[in-house]
């Protein structure tokens, strides 16, 4: 892990994209953040980490966060309330990441979804096995006007032999979003490293910060402000081919 007492962060450590289009801020609807006051906190950290734009993807997983458009809407108004009260310079957005499971089957079938801006579909595989027939799914999204996001392939294990598997995803139009967290040595040095191999392959097209909680907030400013962030930026042109802002034009 990214060792985030090495230093103090950077009180002008900013990332050089504006759209923040994973992270779990709403309060209270899974295991992120569990008050207005701890989300408010971490839309400071966000904003000034240079974000103004932020894509709330909270947990619809089966039996742990079976969330609904409705859960999920009604958070974020309780949050966007206070957003403006506080005066914040951001805007926020609802959506989900959705676990590729059978409550996502449920969901999906009655047409309960709550895609990101541009009809974005955010999804999350199993941490244990590929689904199988994922391939005809994200065909069958495409063709309903979804445009799918795998969120943070680093960190599924069973693709790290079969990498052939990460290129006929990205081949048939899925998008992959990589974590900061993932980069930072957050989730272990494996998921670094794969994160590295999807960077120096142009199969990472989206950051996201995937922020449960303030612990989060200060790992990834003290990455941002590391030379190992900024040698990564200049090598791969990571301005030039992250496409967060481009992609939701918000």
């Amino acid at each position: 892990m990214f060792n985030i007492f090495k230093k103090k962060p950077q009180s002008d450590a900013k990332l050089f994209y504006h759209t923040d289009m994973h992270c779990h801020i709403l309060p209270g609807v899974d295991h992120g953040s569990q008050s207005v006051e701890e989300s408010l906190d971490m839309l400071r950290a966000e904003i000034d980490m240079g974000i103004t734009h932020v894509i709330c993807t909270s947990h619809v997983t089966a039996e742990t966060f079976e969330n609904t458009p409705e859960t999920l809407t009604a958070a974020y108004e309780e949050l966007k309330k206070a957003v403006e009260e506080e005066g914040l310079p951001v805007k926020i957005y609802a959506s989900a990441e959705y676990r590729i499971d059978e409550y996502w089957t449920k969901e999906y079938e009655a047409g309960h979804l709550l895609p990101m801006p541009g009809k974005h579909i955010l999804l999350e595989n199993s941490f244990v096995q590929e689904l199988i027939g994922i391939d005809n799914m994200m065909f069958e999204l495409q063709v309903k006007g979804y445009r799918p996001i795998l969120a943070h392939p680093e960190r599924y294990r069973y693709y790290y032999d079969r990498k052939d598997r990460y290129k006929a995803l990205h081949s048939a139009s899925v998008k992959f979003q990589v974590n900061i967290l993932s980069l930072a040595g957050y989730f272990g040095n494996s998921a670094r490293d794969i994160s590295l191999w999807l960077i120096q392959n142009n199969l990472c097209d989206m950051l996201g910060s995937d922020m449960h909680n303030m612990d989060h907030a200060h790992v990834i400013r003290e990455y941002i402000a590391s030379k190992d962030w900024r040698k990564l930026c200049e090598k791969y042109n990571l301005p030039g081919r992250i496409i967060n802002d481009r992609e939701f034009a918000l």
